[in-house]
């Protein structure tokens, strides 16, 4: 048995008026999703659990059957170790986005959160600025790594592994100053990491050639989700299964790393609207030729296109998805002959009209090639809810995908 796993992140959503009352899903040319949903089990099922932000890290972890409650330590850390860097038990690792914050106001606390992405700021332009955090402020107990387009890794030797910092794509259009670290609550380090970062950016030869091209500058750090070393029980020996996992976002391959799985790079994969997405479907393929039972692919698209509020491209995404991903991997497992299983569901809502995750259920499929069943005409979040299948706890799905059948 061959299990394929195809998450398109943040793909769920809400009615939106531009597509007539229709979510994106319920638009998108998807006949690849539509005609196995119509052969599915289908339904509904929260992969965040009460209390938790809905995060990536936390939606994810439940998916691939690790309770978020139990082993979520926050998303840098995953991304920490999917970077290669090393922690030590006194290590925090932040996640540092380089942001757009409006420049007109004299202080920074009353300027606006413009763009949580500076315009996804290319990785090569990135790297220049992360030098010039390093070099300007030069740090005795942290360090500024380069990730992937804005988004990066602090890592703060002995720094609280709880401040609540706010999500910068929480905040877009908003004055920051009721959202900054506080010194009154222990993060007045942390505010003046990001002041001071804001005077080395705002006229870096960088960002002054971006404005000149029309693009948002990275004109200041911002930090949140903290959190410590991380662990995870192998997947292997959990469910018996060889695992591997696709994906462009540091975070997704960091969760593989500390599960033990096969994490696979595929050039080219960018983890927003363009992606290869060919790309992926080929890494799959090649996965479960070379002897993988598990593979897991993980599309970063239609999220980003839900943070950034474009109706547009969140629709086309999907349509990529459908048929420059699953369709292919899907038609290679038919001409195997070998029964198999996939699952797809979104891992949390990204709504277009909130421009960020919410906590709520969302829809999924699995099917099953030995086992047809009947499920809805259209995969999208209302057939989802009208199925009578719910399952509260994201950490559980795996369950029915796999069970007993892997061991």
């Amino acid at each position: 048995m061959k299990y394929l796993v195809l998450i398109p992140d943040g793909m769920a959503d809400r009615s939106i008026d531009a597509l007539g009352g229709r979510t994106p899903m319920e638009a998108a040319d998807k006949p690849c999703m539509d005609t196995l949903c119509r052969q599915s089990l289908c339904g509904t099922v929260l992969n965040v659990p009460e209390g938790m932000v809905p995060e990536s890290d936390t939606a994810n972890l439940a998916i691939l059957s690790y309770d978020p409650k139990i082993y979520s330590k926050g998303r840098s850390p995953l991304e920490a170790m999917s970077m290669g860097l090393s922690m030590a038990d006194d290590d925090t690792a932040i996640r540092c986005n380089l942001v757009t914050l409006s420049e007109e106001e004299p202080r920074y606390e009353d300027k606006h959160m413009i763009d949580h992405s500076a315009d996804e700021i290319s990785t090569e332009e990135a790297a220049q600025l992360v030098e010039a955090l390093n070099k300007g402020m030069g740090g005795d107990n942290w360090r500024l790594y380069t990730g992937v387009s804005y988004r990066h890794c602090l890592l703060w030797k002995g720094a609280s592994q709880t401040y609540p910092f706010m999500r910068p794509h929480d905040i877009l259009g908003q004055t920051i100053g009721k959202y900054l670290p506080q010194a009154e609550n222990g993060g007045g380090e942390f505010l003046q990491f990001q002041k001071k970062g804001y005077e080395i950016l705002k006229d870096h030869p960088v960002n002054l050639a971006r404005k000149a091209k029309g693009l948002r500058p990275a004109n200041s750090p911002w930090l949140w989700s903290p959190g410590g070393k991380p662990a995870l029980p192998s997947f292997g020996e959990k469910w018996g299964l060889s695992g591997a996992i696709i994906s462009a976002v540091d975070l997704i391959k960091g969760i593989g790393i500390c599960a033990g799985m096969q994490v696979i790079d595929v050039e080219g994969a960018t983890g927003n609207f363009h992606t290869n997405y060919s790309g992926k479907a080929q890494a799959a393929v090649d996965a479960f030729e070379n002897g993988s039972d598990f593979v897991y692919i993980h599309v970063e698209a239609p999220d980003e296109c839900g943070h950034r509020g474009e109706v547009e491209n969140k629709v086309r995404s999907i349509e990529k998805i459908d048929q420059l991903i699953l369709r292919p991997v899907y038609d290679y497992l038919q001409k195997t002959g070998e029964p198999f299983k996939i699952l797809v569901l979104p891992d949390h809502p990204t709504p277009i009209a909130l421009r960020t995750h919410t906590r709520d259920y969302v829809p999924f499929f699995l099917f099953d090639s030995i086992h047809a069943q009947t499920g809805p005409s259209m995969f999208s979040e209302e057939n989802g809810r009208r199925c009578a299948t719910v399952i509260h706890d994201g950490s559980t799905l795996l369950d029915r995908m796999i069970g007993e059948g892997a061991k």
